[in-house]
């Protein structure tokens, strides 16, 4: 992939010498994924010319001690609420009206739960600049009539323009402090994906480019879900045996979903920052496990008296939403109706523990032909949905 950003990024900068125009970037959510990218996007965009160096936040307004959030992160640069010991780079501004947020905009960098994409998109309609060019940051598939349905594909639908995709091991908190680590960039078109390189990569955020976007999308998605067997598991306390393997079954159904919906998608792609090292961080230290680790302690102390989901999610998670929960509910669905809950054991064991009292200890009840040399490679695709 190297030789395909170079020679991209050498385009990018001939291009920008005849035009002279520079990419204006708007990010739309201000969580603490949106925070933390912003901090990037804020230095490239100030250290490099192809970009303007003003880049604003669309933050959905909220009051914290008494003030309105926005004038709080324009005031002081700190997103007190979602990313509160770190400050945002001064050519950041947050904006909460939506569509004076993408006034003159060229890149969009979509970073909220997936679940408010589509009626964000059709807020945007007929106030975009032509040629704009979006991204999806987001940890997350939409489900409909036709089955899974991805970020870029929703982008695309509602406003029309090319959407690429980035995903990987990324928790905000440790990509704000500067710590080392790397996320993988989906792309359809390698000019617009080294363009997405620009902007994203750093030092400390190293970008890998891969060609299409449906495996980077379903494996982040998907991830969430495999993330509840490893919470399930510290809470019946099995050590890292346990969850390895765990981790490595999930793996393989995040492959198997991903080739069962949709074309293209390259095994090494497993491999990547989207992939395993995404699925390791989450099932190590992300919101999903440590809720999920919550939950099965509840039902195993408390039995038929444990406590909810949304009780957790609202005691933990400081207003953020799980991942995980909903699409398990989504993926349970489009595979019962598909007839395909018997080549999804796991997941399928993972939703019954979290919704139908199924017990907590049966997330090691690994059915045998997980254990086969075959697993991956014997996997028959069938593509019902692009």
């Amino acid at each position: 992939m190297a030789s395909i950003t170079a020679e991209a990024l050498d385009t990018l900068e001939k291009t920008f010498a005849t035009s002279g125009r520079s990419e204006k970037v708007a990010i739309i959510g201000a969580g603490n994924w949106g925070s933390a990218a912003a901090m990037i996007i804020g230095r490239n965009c100030k250290k490099l010319d192809i970009f303007d160096d003003d880049v604003t936040v669309w933050c959905l307004e909220e009051k914290v001690d008494g003030g309105n959030l926005t004038d709080i992160i324009n005031s002081t640069h700190v997103n007190v609420k979602y990313l509160p010991d770190h400050k945002l780079p001064e050519n950041v501004r947050a904006e909460p009206d939506l569509v004076k947020s993408v006034a003159g905009a060229t890149l969009l960098v979509f970073v909220l739960p997936h679940q408010f994409l589509a009626r964000t998109c059709q807020t945007l309609k007929g106030n975009l600049e032509e040629g704009v060019k979006a991204i999806s940051l987001i940890k997350g598939i939409d489900f409909d009539d036709s089955g899974p349905q991805l970020m870029t594909s929703v982008i695309k639908r509602e406003l029309g323009i090319e959407a690429c995709a980035l995903s990987g091991a990324n928790i905000a908190n440790e990509i704000a402090a500067g710590k080392f680590c790397e996320s993988t960039i989906g792309y359809e078109n390698k000019e617009t994906g080294a363009l997405f390189f620009a902007l994203f990569n750093e030092p400390n955020f190293r970008i890998s480019l891969v060609p299409g976007t449906a495996a980077v999308q379903v494996f982040g998605a998907i991830k969430n879900i495999v993330a509840l067997g490893a919470g399930f598991c510290d809470a019946l306390d099995m050590g890292n045996n346990t969850k390895a393997a765990l981790m490595r079954i999930g793996l393989i159904e995040m492959y198997r979903f991903a080739t069962q919906y949709f074309k293209d998608v390259d095994t090494m792609t497993m491999v990547e920052s989207c992939g395993m090292a995404d699925l390791i961080t989450t099932c190590m230290g992300g919101r999903n496990r440590r809720v999920a680790e919550a939950y099965g302690r509840s039902r195993l102390e408390k039995g038929d008296a444990h406590r909810s989901w949304e009780d957790l999610e609202a005691e933990m998670l400081n207003g953020q939403k799980l991942q995980g929960t909903g699409a398990a509910k989504e993926v349970f669905a489009i595979l019962t109706r598909d007839k395909l809950l018997d080549k999804f054991p796991f997941l399928v064991t993972l939703y019954k523990i979290a919704f139908e009292g199924k017990p907590i200890a049966d997330v090691v009840n690994i059915p045998e032909e997980h254990f086969l040399p075959s697993v991956v490679t014997g996997v028959k695709t069938t593509v019902t949905s692009a």
